[in-house]
């Protein structure tokens, strides 16, 4: 496969679509939409995994057979906990108190279905993330931006005026929504290369040193 393709993002996610556009390949939107419900006894990682395989088939039914369709899910697991997106303040609240001063894991998988292929091509990335003691009075500020609600967790690890992470030591980018390294390596299995230099540019973005890119990009983790 030649490096001009048609590529398809299953998601209307605008953080995912920031990232992506990082890589200088072109692309068009198409949210999937599919029953996220987990599974009795599903695991975080079955969860994500599952959810990006099904949004990447949903969304190549919408498809020509040429394009390159990429999907991916995020999950926020504290233990064998999911936390999803908050039903309402409250809920938000209660997240976030759950969350401070502790480390839990997010899950993100990636699933690509090359052009006129059945097959997909998958990858999955587990993160660390120990949040930071913040302060009932900084939760109810951060509740108040309206923020959290739609994000898995009742957070954005990106978020200026929050900030709720103290010392990442994985993939900030997966933490996020759309870990690049993984990506690269997933899409260097058709033989296709990002336009940019992804961990540099990454960085750049996140104003973030990643240490573990190299290890990624190795197929070390």
């Amino acid at each position: 496969m030649n490096s001009v393709f048609s590529l398809t993002l299953a998601s209307n996610s605008p953080r995912r679509r920031q990232m992506l556009a990082w890589t200088g390949w072109e692309f068009q939107t198409a949210p999937a939409d599919i029953d996220e419900s987990p599974r009795p006894g599903e695991t975080p990682a079955e969860y994500v995994r599952r959810l990006a395989r099904e949004k990447a088939l949903a969304s190549a039914q919408t498809q020509p057979a040429h394009v390159l369709i990429l999907a991916s899910d995020t999950t926020v697991a504290d233990g064998s906990q999911l936390l999803g997106k908050p039903a309402d303040a409250e809920d938000a609240r209660r997240m976030l108190r759950q969350l401070r001063g502790r480390t839990h894991q997010v899950y993100t998988a990636l699933a690509v279905r090359p052009p006129h292929s059945g097959e997909l091509l998958e990858d999955l990335c587990c993160t660390d993330v120990p949040m930071r003691e913040y302060t009932e009075a900084e939760i109810e500020a951060y509740l108040a931006t309206g923020d959290p609600f739609d994000k898995a967790g009742a957070y954005a690890i990106q978020h200026p005026g929050f900030r709720p992470v103290e010392t990442l030591q994985g993939c900030y980018a997966s933490v996020m929504g759309l870990p690049l390294c993984h990506l690269v390596r997933t899409l260097r299995r058709l033989n296709l290369e990002p336009l940019a230099a992804i961990p540099p540019v990454c960085m750049s973005n996140l104003g973030y040193t990643c240490p573990v890119w190299q290890s990624v990009l190795a197929g070390k983790m």
